[in-house]
């Protein structure tokens, strides 16, 4: 299938990048430009701009002139992707309940006795744990850190991405419109190795919404109307 060749492509670019530019300390000043293009790149998957991604992708029928009944069928299982990726990803976060990385270093930092303690805190006191490493660590890191105070696996931001590559980059792989796809690729690289940068999340993460992606992408029916795969 289209959309899981794209998938793989997606999959192995990441984890050469993640692999090959491991990030292990999150404290330190770092360019501004850097922290500029990371935080951005998150957010386009995250709370600020998730709803804006996704009306770009959806914009795509339309641009390609499908036909109504093809747009609409395309937007619905989309829309399924979306809202079993979020049920999986609520799901596997409260099973795991894996410590985001950026614990690890606040607890290095001596700013919680334990990393099991900073979860034990509540809302505003987790906040007032992030803003004590002010001092050590780039407000561009911190803006994250303060956003998500939850559990680490999975990645819900490379989870979304994923689910907009196998879905989207099957659609334009399908069109053979290899520039775009090619784009749409690269825009999920970034997004998964800003959460890496950012302190985020672990590698395994990123590994388990990849699979989950996939999984996902398996159980929710094709869209017929296009013609078969090669």
């Amino acid at each position: 299938m289209s959309g899981l060749k794209v998938l793989v492509i997606f999959s192995t670019l990441l984890l050469i990048f993640i692999f090959s530019f491991p990030i292990t300390i999150f404290t330190g000043p770092v360019n501004n430009w850097v922290g500029f293009v990371y935080h951005w790149l998150s957010e386009s998957a995250g709370k600020q701009l998730f709803l804006f991604t996704v009306a770009l992708l959806c914009l795509l029928p339309l641009l390609l002139r499908c036909t109504k009944k093809e747009t609409l069928q395309l937007w619905v299982q989309f829309g399924v992707l979306l809202i079993l990726s979020f049920t999986v990803k609520t799901g596997l976060k409260q099973l795991t309940e894996i410590p985001r990385p950026y614990v690890s270093q606040l607890h290095q930092l001596a700013l919680v006795d334990s990393i099991s303690d900073f979860y034990q805190l509540d809302g505003i006191n987790k906040q007032s744990t992030v803003d004590s490493a002010a001092d050590k660590v780039t407000e561009w890191r911190l803006k994250s850190w303060r956003g998500e105070t939850n559990y680490s696996m999975p990645s819900g931001h490379t989870l979304f991405s994923a689910v907009s590559i196998v879905f989207w980059g099957g659609f334009l792989l399908r069109r053979k419109m290899y520039f775009s796809t090619s784009l749409l690729i690269l825009w999920g690289v970034g997004v998964g190795y800003s959460r890496i940068w950012l302190g985020m999340h672990w590698p395994p993460d990123l590994i388990v919404s990849m699979i989950s992606a996939a999984f996902l992408y398996c159980i929710v029916p094709s869209w017929s109307a296009v013609k078969s795969d090669s």
